[in-house]
């Protein structure tokens, strides 16, 4: 997986960018390419999605980790696909596709190209409540959680929902984690000793 590409946007056109790194060029699908051209001698951070599907390789490319976990997270959607949800995106209004998807506001969503009230449901269904850890610093009051700042805690929290475990199943051993002062990767294994057990 490339998490990133630092270089020097050579090329921008309505579809892509292609970013100059070590002399090669990398071409890069993004919501909005024309919000990467710069001055061509500034060098840019380009957070990067690779999209790996049997006839398809591509790069999709964000501004930043934030856009692109949005991005991820609607790519799970059905009837969603890369170029959906690089247009959802493109409108750059990510608190208030957020809201819309937390208040079950279909008419909303059903603005965005490609998406009719069908697929807005299914946004509803598979993304509500969902996307607090993909941007919980750009909406601070949009949910009733506190939101705590990064700690080892909070983020071995996060490790073992990568992991796959349940939220239900994290909220048992919290109480166990929350007595002792570890790092993260701490956290992690005395949370997984706990919870294989």
């Amino acid at each position: 997986m490339i998490e990133f590409i630092r270089g020097y946007v050579n090329y921008v056109c309505p579809e892509y960018i292609v970013i100059e790194n070590n002399g090669i060029g990398y071409q890069v699908f993004t919501p909005n390419p024309f919000s990467f051209q710069m001055n061509k001698q500034q060098q840019i951070v380009v957070y990067t999605y690779q999209y790996v599907r049997e006839d398809v390789l591509a790069l999709y490319g964000f501004h930043t980790r934030q856009e692109r976990s949005l991005f991820s997270k609607l790519l799970q959607v059905s009837g969603i696909g890369p170029k959906g949800a690089l247009a959802i995106l493109a409108a750059g209004q990510l608190e208030q596709l957020v809201e819309a998807i937390e208040a079950e506001d279909d008419k909303f969503l059903c603005k965005f190209p490609g998406v009719g009230k069908k697929t807005a449901r299914q946004m509803i269904l598979d993304l509500k409540g969902k996307l607090q850890a993909v941007v919980p610093d750009a909406f601070p009051n949009l949910f009733t959680e506190p939101i705590e700042e990064t700690n080892p805690l909070s983020e071995a929290l996060e490790a073992l929902k990568a992991l796959g475990y349940a939220e239900k199943e994290i909220q048992k051993v919290v109480p166990i984690l929350k007595q002792e002062q570890l790092s993260t990767e701490g956290y992690i294994k005395l949370a997984l000793q706990k919870l294989l057990k």
